[in-house]
């Protein structure tokens, strides 16, 4: 009988016992982070809202409550009770791997090997991420050397904003991203597609895969001329329709966006009806590029602080070559402008900077340029949150402060809603979850 009764006994506790060890892990309180927001802009309309407390488990929002809301001990509570909080911020157009520095920058074409450009990146990623940015489009770089730092980056090796690259952007013989410009004939070369200079359409397929097979996220293409490139035309078309459609459908079966850089109007056009995402710089769009724009929805990204730098540097004696100051003199001054104009058409607009040519972490300036040419505040900030994460397409999961998204935050203190400027003085940075700045 005693044997019996303790048989059932030993039957009873085995039995409970998984049922006590869900329980006790049903209890278990995972801590949190608390974000006391004395005023919060989430990205989604141009309601601000007051004292808000947003709560992120691991990386990403789960709360966003009404009024300060309390934790518990084991949780940490970030007092922004006096900041204004944003989603981080995305610029659209940067060149994360080098920076423009006067003559000296076009000789680094000859002096500077791919772990030079992989060194200034790993430098150059982290100011931009301290100075708010937690999302970067990289449109071009020398080596695919951004592709190895946006890897480092999301592997936790270096700090840095979350990095959407080109590689190294596709021109046509001779055209804007054509490496060999202005050098010797007898260093000039023949460039094809794997250095992303391509003539006909089975070449400008050749040159997307090879970016794909690179490790791309995207397309970048140079369809007019530029400024700082060693050629005579700032503004000429560089490709023909043939190959602007051969970029876009091989693209599009990778999954691949298509950034342009456009300075001339006619080079515009055939990269808008070809089917493009995105016309960056724009200077010399009118209400006919505005209307296809619309009609394509093409994104339209800026880049007034290039503009206006490199507008600067043209009157310095020496500091660009003879053949590039007169066209950094004529278009520089002009983007502004242009911006002024494709707002009050309302062309769909992102955030971009063109950081690289003008210094890395001074990107927020680009805010108050777009103030200064007529944007609400507001809009300025949703350029660079929202709307730059709809041209990523990537605003399932960045881009507004909502529950269930990344938790991507940066805040600054006052309101930047009367003090655009106050955007160049990130106080707070936050990127996946983790804490970058703290002021």
């Amino acid at each position: 009988m005693k044997n019996s009764i303790l048989k059932s006994t030993l039957v009873l506790a085995t039995l409970a016992q998984p049922f006590i060890a869900s329980t006790v892990i049903a209890a278990t309180v995972v801590p949190v982070t608390i974000i006391h927001a004395g005023s919060l802009i989430d990205g989604t309309s141009d309601k601000v809202i007051q004292n808000a407390t947003v709560i992120i488990t691991d990386n990403k929002i789960t709360a966003i409550n009404k009024g300060f809301t309390e934790g518990s001990s084991e949780d940490t509570v970030i007092d922004l009770s006096d900041y204004t909080l944003m989603p981080g911020f995305m610029d659209m157009h940067t060149h994360i791997s080098s920076q423009h520095n006067g003559p000296a920058s076009y000789m680094e074409g000859f002096t500077l090997n791919e772990a030079d450009y992989a060194i200034k990146g790993v430098m150059y990623a982290e100011k931009t991420l301290m100075a708010g940015f937690t999302t970067v489009r990289n449109l071009g770089d020398s080596h695919n050397e951004t592709v190895a730092l946006r890897n480092a980056i999301n592997n936790g090796m270096v700090k840095g904003p979350r990095i959407y690259t080109a590689a190294k952007s596709i021109a046509t013989t001779g055209g804007h991203a054509d490496p060999t410009n202005g050098r010797s004939k007898l260093i000039m070369g023949d460039p094809g597609p794997i250095d992303g200079v391509i003539n006909g359409v089975a070449e400008a397929r050749k040159a997307v895969r090879q970016r794909y097979k690179d490790g791309a996220d995207l397309i970048k293409i140079t369809a007019t001329g530029g400024v700082l490139s060693v050629a005579k035309s700032g503004q000429n078309p560089q490709f023909m329709d043939d190959e602007l459609n051969a970029i876009v459908e091989t693209a599009k079966d990778y999954a691949m966006t298509v950034a342009v850089h456009a300075h001339g109007k006619e080079g515009m056009l055939r990269a808008i009806k070809a089917g493009v995402t995105s016309i960056e710089h724009g200077t010399y769009m009118d209400e006919e590029v505005f209307k296809q724009m619309k009609k394509y929805g093409t994104y339209y990204v800026p880049t007034i602080m290039a503009g206006n730098w490199v507008a600067e540097k043209a009157k310095i004696d020496g500091f660009f070559p003879e053949l590039v100051r007169p066209k950094a003199a004529a278009i520089g001054p002009l983007i502004q402008q242009t911006f002024a104009k494709a707002y009050k058409a309302g062309i769909k607009i992102a955030f971009g900077t063109d950081s690289g040519v003008s210094a890395h972490g001074d990107n927020a300036l680009e805010f108050v340029l777009m103030v200064e040419a007529g944007m609400k505040p507001i809009e300025a900030i949703r350029s660079a949150t929202q709307s730059a994460a709809d041209l990523l397409k990537i605003s399932d999961t960045v881009g507004t402060i909502e529950v269930g998204k990344l938790a991507d935050l940066v805040a600054v203190k006052g309101d930047p809603l009367k003090q655009i400027s106050l955007l160049k003085e990130v106080q707070f940075v936050m990127k996946d979850g983790v804490i970058y700045k703290h002021q």
